[in-house]
């Protein structure tokens, strides 16, 4: 299969700036499958290996979704992780791509 690019995904401007600024370039398997089909709405599930790429296939849509013209309150996404130490770096991650976007806090959450 060959490697896909993240400017040939449909992302937004904002998205794609964040993303090159860390320095990718090409998408993951994981990312390349399944970023377009949650943009479309559709309801995914993806398993892949550590380091995979795995927090950018869920976290870039996610970000995108994102309507910033409604009440800053609201929550929209809400991301489930299964320990805290996992809630930090994927908020970490997240918040990187989204960088460029206004309107979007993103918050860990946990307890214990």
């Amino acid at each position: 299969m060959s490697q896909t690019n993240f400017s040939d995904i449909a992302l937004s401007e904002e998205a794609k700036r964040a993303i090159s600024e860390m320095g990718y370039d090409d998408a993951t398997l994981i990312q390349s499958q399944s970023i377009p089909l949650i943009l479309e709405g559709h309801d995914v599930i993806g398993r892949s290996q550590t380091g995979s790429g795995k927090t950018a296939a869920f976290g870039l849509p996610a970000i995108e979704i994102i309507d910033s013209t409604v009440n800053p309150k609201t929550v929209q996404v809400l991301i489930l992780c299964p320990t805290r130490e996992l809630a930090v770096q994927a908020c970490s991650e997240i918040r990187k791509f989204a960088k460029y976007k206004n309107g979007i806090n993103v918050v860990p959450i946990y307890g214990g």
